[in-house]
């Protein structure tokens, strides 16, 4: 459940190429309402704000901060903010920064990636406090990927170049991903257009799923799905994922 609900917080800026038009990164902030949605009970459970900022040398950094409504607090409070910095032009990170507290526990996460070998190394950091020990655990561990290698930030703006106009429904997309101190495979499969409203308009939209799998081949989260609007902007109208019990719904508030 902490999962799905992280990733949902970092699932809200893709974008795709399309026809003449192309895509490049560019000053920007998005915003997002997060919705929790069980039978007839829809209840707003937080925000997600993620601001595209500070072009120099061919590099940008990209902020993004999460964090629930007070009411979801008492059930499982999220303040969530991930920091990067990534190249502008293969749009592969350089350094990646989660700071976490959720649900009572304090969680930090910093990789730094090495690309001087055909190997991608990520010396990854973690640092720990749970709510039982007050005492910050520190740990560091070297992870390793072939290919194109993303993080949890980076991989929604390398998304951005796949040409999903030229794929057939069903085809899919996969790479490497770090996630904290491990790495995983993040397959994004095409599904078609699809229409969906969002604020009482209806959207003609890319609809596209997302899935994690562990380094054994098991998948590490539910499926999560997307629909991405075709025009110039690609900008996600809605996300959704399903929790035990309900689901999240992330809607784009212009």
């Amino acid at each position: 459940m902490k999962k799905i609900f992280t990733l949902l917080f970092l699932l809200v800026t893709l974008q795709m190429v399309v026809a003449q038009e192309s895509y490049t990164p560019s000053v920007e902030t998005l915003r997002y309402k997060v919705m929790f949605k069980w039978g007839f009970i829809q209840k707003q459970a937080g925000t997600v704000t993620l601001a595209t900022h500070t072009f120099d040398n061919g590099y940008f950094k990209s902020t993004l901060v999460g964090r629930s409504a007070t009411w979801a607090d008492k059930f499982y409070s999220v303040r969530d903010t991930l920091m990067g910095t990534i190249m502008q032009g293969s749009l592969e990170p350089v350094y990646y920064e989660k700071i976490a507290r959720e649900g009572g526990e304090f969680k930090r996460d910093v990789i730094e990636y090495d690309r001087s070998t055909d190997e991608v190394i990520g010396n990854c950091h973690r640092w720990r406090e749970h709510k039982k020990n007050k005492e910050i655990v520190h740990s560091t561990v070297s992870i390793s990927g072939t290919g194109t290698t993303l993080d949890m930030l980076s991989s929604f703006y390398y998304m951005r170049h796949i040409d999903y106009p030229s794929m057939t429904p069903g085809q899919s997309v996969t790479t490497n991903i770090f996630s904290g101190t491990k790495k995983e495979t993040l397959k994004i499969t095409y599904h078609g257009l699809k229409d969906v409203e969002v604020d009482g308009k209806k959207h003609t939209c890319y609809y596209i799923k997302f899935t994690f799998t562990s380094g054994n081949g098991k998948k590490s989260s539910d499926d999560m799905s997307a629909w991405i609007s075709t025009d110039s902007n690609r900008i996600p109208m809605m996300l959704m994922g399903n929790l035990p019990v309900g689901s999240i719904r992330c809607y784009y508030m212009p």
